[in-house]
């Protein structure tokens, strides 16, 4: 039913629900509460503290007219009190509400508390009938749209919706969940934290349970078609041209890899390893293996940096050994993008690397038996299925410098099979990380200076570009701060900036130049934080760290420390919060990528630890895989018994599930589903 003939609601109404993404009355009961209002554990006015967001209970002892010492602004005031103490409620512009307020009648309160010499004040508070309390909902709303309107339409299209059981009668009883209707009405008007556990565990294990059913159904779908399916081939040739030795974990990966592309289903392996473990070299004699057996390779990566760099090293490695690289990328002019497709299309390309411009339906290879993806978090489900489309079901090699804790991996590499670099190659040193505050300046400076004069190079990231015109800032920028350095500091050092917005050609010149050692500083922001690899550079100080994700840092970090001297990592901050310092303490005790990412999935939670949605999974609704890790356990056991009897969900007990499953991935059309 669509929204707008809910009672309530109509057609000006319905236009604000679209905006968060509601146009049925079933939607509408599936948008859940981001946050309650506490009424559960009221204080009285004597324990309230100011400065405290809190609950309390007290009868309103008399109400004062509306005062106004501004023509615009009406005040009414109302003396609360309940024999412990009294304290002032506030309202502005309030009339409707205010006079909701009966003297000499009990309620519940809640809002912050303020205080002075006069006595406490609560500004703007909400209030409920004490048989009213519980847990009340906060929604996500939008301009023109209240909670007390989405809690009222909500009641009305509860009273409505009849919810089909998805899940079957044993498993509730196994796992003590309670059933869907029951979940759905009390997650929305919990009367007290008991029933909120209850609804929201039920409605976390089926969301999750259908995520890691749907993955692994996807999963073994790809194994049911046939791949490029290769033979064995001596890679002698290729290990004999590099000029170090590869590590135990890399040729260990090499192998697991060889070994999926000579089965009958493709490959769809994910290659993890921390900042410079070594992936490329995996991945060119993944391709170079490919190639002996007649199959082209495409290489895509997330931006044009790494694209570039990523082309510079597959050339490097294989090229002399008969293989064809080239590069395709969103800043070359259309003559040249239309003769790369066409050379690709001819059979002519073996590696064809570039960004997510290969993609599109207009980027076809005449014969590729493996695509490889790197920094495989800022790619989802539906862009591999994409990409497999581009043959005949290729093998997939997904890479990620982005350590995942196993929780988090369960579900976001939920169809992939997994290869870890836990070795780095001989001669590396672990990087050495200080935090300081902003008085330290002189002295980084004269540190940087110090390694420059030595033969060294260094960089100094920045979290902004520019200032804006119409935004004060505090944060470093990076054209500003170049040119500042330029100016001071370093105006007899070589310097360059590199930046996002700077014309390919542009930033090509200024990173050939620092490779080349012609610039000895690099000002940047984090277009370097991936792809960006010259071992002579061995300081680098990040500006305003507290901007930065623990992941991020660890990645900006991994700029360094790419050669045999000892390197060094800067955190510079004035940000005395717990929340940084928790971070910078992080960065200067490990340099072990899991563990900072454990960290960071502990810190900002699963939501923020990609960037919005950068995972690509489904959209949950309920479950924070963060928090949520002992039921993640639950369902990956339940979901392999369940798939281990009933394959493809058809048995009439499964029915429910197999209709969650498509209603999750089926959304229009993405992940493959059909």
């Amino acid at each position: 039913m669509d929204i707008t003939y809910l009672k309530g609601v109509g057609p000006k109404r319905a236009e604000l629900y679209k905006k968060i993404g509601v146009e049925t009355v079933e939607q509408l009961t599936e948008l859940y509460p981001r946050d309650y209002v506490d009424f559960t554990a009221p204080l009285t006015i004597a324990q309230v503290q100011p400065g405290e967001v809190c609950a309390f209970r007290a009868f309103v002892a008399r109400k004062s007219a509306p005062f106004s010492s501004y023509s615009k602004m009406a005040i009414y005031k109302a003396v609360l009190t309940d024999g412990t103490g009294s304290i002032t409620a506030v309202f502005f512009n309030a009339k409707y509400t205010f006079e909701k307020l009966a003297e000499n009648e009990e309620y519940l309160f809640y809002g912050r508390i303020s205080g002075d010499l006069i006595g406490l004040q609560v500004s703007s508070p909400m209030f409920v009938k004490p048989h009213e309390g519980g847990l009340l909902p906060k929604y996500p709303l939008t301009a023109g749209l209240t909670n007390n309107m989405v809690s009222a339409n909500m009641k009305t299209a509860l009273s409505m919706v009849k919810y089909q059981e998805s899940l079957p009668e044993d498993i509730r009883q196994r796992y003590s969940l309670c059933g869907c209707e029951e979940a759905v009405r009390k997650i929305h008007f919990p009367k007290s934290r008991k029933e909120y556990v209850e609804a929201r565990r039920r409605l976390v294990f089926e969301e999750l349970l259908t995520l890691k059913l749907g993955l692994s159904l996807m999963r073994e779908r790809s194994r049911e078609m046939s791949g490029a399916v290769m033979q064995d081939k001596s890679l002698e040739a290729f290990y004999a041209a590099l000029s170090f030795s590869p590590t135990g974990a890399q040729q260990r990966a090499v192998a697991e890899c060889i070994a999926d592309m000579q089965r009958n289903e493709p490959m769809n392996r994910l290659l993890q390893g921390d900042v410079g473990a070594g992936k490329t070299l995996v991945a060119a004699a993944v391709a170079y293996f490919s190639h002996l057996n007649g199959y082209q390779t495409l290489v895509m990566a997330p931006t044009e940096v790494l694209a570039r760099q990523h082309y510079a090293t597959f050339s490097n490695m294989i090229s002399h050994l008969g293989v064809r690289v080239e590069l395709l990328s969103g800043s070359m002019t259309a003559k040249q993008k239309s003769e790369v497709r066409r050379a690709a299309a001819d059979g002519e390309i073996n590696v064809l690397v570039g960004t997510q411009a290969l993609i599109q339906k207009s980027s076809v290879m005449k014969d590729p038996g493996l695509v490889i993806v790197d920094e495989q978090h800022r790619f989802g489900v539906a862009q591999r299925s994409a990409l497999a489309e581009k043959g005949a079901n290729p093998h997939v090699l997904a890479m990620s410098a982005t350590p995942i804790p196993r929780t988090l991996a369960m579900i976001v590499y939920g169809d992939l099979d997994v290869s870890v670099l836990d070795e780095m190659p001989v001669g590396r040193l672990p990087v050495k990380t200080y935090a300081v505050d902003t008085s330290f300046r002189p002295r980084i400076y004269n540190f940087i200076k110090k390694h420059i004069a030595e033969g060294r190079q260094a960089y100094i990231v920045c979290p902004l570009v520019e200032e804006s015109e119409n935004v004060r800032s505090e944060k470093a920028s990076a054209i500003e701060y170049y040119n500042r350095l330029c100016e001071g500091e370093f105006r007899d050092i070589p310097a360059g900036l590199l930046y996002g917005r700077m014309k390919q050609s542009d930033k090509d010149e200024v990173m050939r130049r620092f490779r080349e050692n012609e610039l000895k500083l690099l000002v940047s922001t984090t277009v370097i934080e991936v792809g960006v690899d010259v071992p002579n550079a061995n300081v680098m100080l990040i500006e305003n760290a507290e901007q930065f994700g623990l992941s991020q840092l660890h990645q900006l970090r991994g700029r360094v420390g790419r050669g045999s001297e000892q390197s060094y990592c800067v955190l510079m901050t004035d940000n005395g919060s717990e929340y940084t310092k928790a971070r910078t303490d992080a960065m200067v005790k490990t340099n072990d990528g899991f563990e900072i990412a454990r960290l960071d999935l502990a810190l900002r939670g699963p939501g923020n630890f990609f960037g919005r949605q950068q995972h690509g999974l489904p959209p949950l609704k309920v479950a924070d895989i963060a928090d949520d890790a002992e039921v993640l356990s639950e369902v990956d056991d339940l979901a392999e018994k369940i798939l281990k009897s009933d394959g493809s969900l058809s048995l009439p007990r499964h029915g429910g599930l197999r209709r969650k499953v498509e209603e999750l991935f089926g959304q229009n059309g993405a992940y493959g589903w059909n």
